[in-house]
């Protein structure tokens, strides 16, 4: 069986080389990607572990909002407390342009160090949050997680674009699995825990989870390609320091979010799909649990069903491979559309344990396949040297839509004597499957050719 390191790696298309700009004086010829080897694979075994810190938590927050709702702040609304997720997603999210260009300037070495601080910090603080103090969990779950998310998270996923070039699809879902398996094992800690030690200090010991895997992350993740470095320390490369000052006031010069994408058409729609799927995306994790109660779902499954949906997510590293071969944009449509055709004949007319359990792990597998390419399928469009801000800018998209996204879906249950499932269900599969033409779009723009890899 081939491992990771011996996976096949032919493609027709290579991501964009690290250009010297000529203002640096600089002739060099373009820089090789290790693809590989035992540095490159610790970068992806740290990046690993801090998906597995950040996305892991926000991938359990449907296990959050229920005991929210049901024992710390019972007389909120759903809406209400799915904004707190929300918040998390939007400013995860939305600080990932300045994040990204602060990446592609300076590397990760403040960035990480700072974020993991601010998210053990907030965990701590989560556990100390008094019920019906609405206000604490949305400061310390929402607003300070979300803040120091995406200090960890906007490095980890980009940082494998300066080790990987043809085998990145595998990297980058390498890496993203960690939110998956993550998001397994914290909703077991809570449920396990919380009955014996209480709702505090089973948080508490999420926190020291996270500090444990956010320690190796910052030893291990490590940059490698740098404007800044070609331009003034020359890391790895050899080159010289002539024009080091002038590359740095340009790269300052040049602005902290990048907008060059948007001269692109395809990279326009790319923005586009991101904003319509995100809308939608995380709406079956807020309320497929409280969806199983309300069928009467026998309780041993309705509370593990998140952790049955992050456990089947970790097979989309089948699709990421397939990605490899067959071009990350033609990977990503199949799946997304499957995920709409899924909401709307598998969980709209689901009733009972097992059609909700099998449209949970299917889901997963299908959904996430988007979310984890998207930075991959960017890497076709962008310049390594700003292939951090451009992701970024894609990432506020999707903070946008986050944050109004799951709110909305509340609005649809706001009576939970008589919840509107069915409203929240049709309007999920319909943003997926307008998310999904989009995707064919940018695809036709790219090539019309059926079997070109992109």
């Amino acid at each position: 069986m081939p491992t990771l390191e011996t996976l096949p790696s032919t493609t027709n298309f290579e991501y964009p080389r690290l250009r010297t700009p000529e203002s640096s004086g600089v002739d060099i010829e373009a820089i090789e990607y290790p693809d590989g080897g035992r540095e490159a694979w610790l970068v992806v075994f740290g990046s690993f572990l801090a998906l597995f810190a950040t996305w892991g938590v926000i991938n359990s927050y449907g296990v959050f909002n229920d005991y929210y709702a049901t024992v710390l702040l019972p007389n909120t609304s759903s809406s209400t407390l799915s904004l707190i997720g929300a918040l998390q997603l939007f400013f995860l999210y939305g600080f990932s342009p300045v994040v990204g260009r602060i990446f592609d300037l300076y590397g990760s070495g403040v960035l990480l160090p700072l974020g993991s601080i601010i998210v053990v910090m907030s965990l701590m603080l989560v556990s100390l949050c008094q019920p019906n103090q609405t206000y604490q969990f949305f400061l310390a779950d929402g607003l300070l997680f979300g803040i120091g998310a995406t200090l960890v998270f906007t490095p980890a996923i980009t940082v494998a674009g300066h080790w990987f070039n043809k085998n990145r699809p595998i990297a980058i879902g390498v890496i993203a699995t960690g939110a998956s398996v993550g998001g397994v094992i914290y909703p077991i800690i809570l449920q396990q825990l919380i009955p014996k030690i209480g709702f505090g200090w089973a948080v508490r010991v999420m926190a020291f989870v996270v500090l444990g895997c956010l320690s190796v992350s910052c030893v291990t993740i490590k940059t490698r390609l740098l404007p800044t470095s070609l331009l003034g320390r020359g890391a790895g490369t050899g080159v010289g320091t002539a024009g080091a000052g002038e590359g740095q006031k340009g790269a300052w010069r040049s602005g902290l979010v990048d907008l060059t994408g948007f001269k692109d058409p395809k990279f326009c729609l790319a923005c586009a799909a991101t904003f319509v799927l995100f809308y939608a995306q995380f709406i079956p994790y807020f309320y497929i649990e409280t969806y199983a109660k309300y069928r009467q779902v026998n309780s041993t499954i309705s509370q593990n069903v998140i952790a049955i949906m992050n456990a089947s997510a970790i097979l989309r590293l089948l699709l990421f491979i397939l990605a490899v071969k067959y071009g990350t944009l033609n990977v990503m449509i199949p799946p997304t559309f499957a995920s709409g055709i899924l909401i709307l004949a598998v969980w709209l007319p689901s009733r009972g344990a097992v059609p909700i359990t099998i449209f949970g792990g299917l889901y997963a597998i299908f959904s996430g396949v988007f979310l984890a390419l998207l930075p991959a399928w960017i890497g076709t469009m962008s310049p390594t040297e700003r292939f951090g801000g451009r992701v970024g800018c894609v990432w506020f998209f999707a903070a946008v839509a986050s944050l109004v996204g799951t709110p909305t879906a509340g609005a649809f249950v706001k009576d939970r004597e008589h919840p509107g499932y069915n409203s929240l269900i049709l309007f999920t599969g319909v943003m997926f499957l307008a998310g999904s033409a989009i995707l064919v779009i940018a695809r036709v723009l790219h090539s019309r050719k059926l079997w070109y890899k992109i």
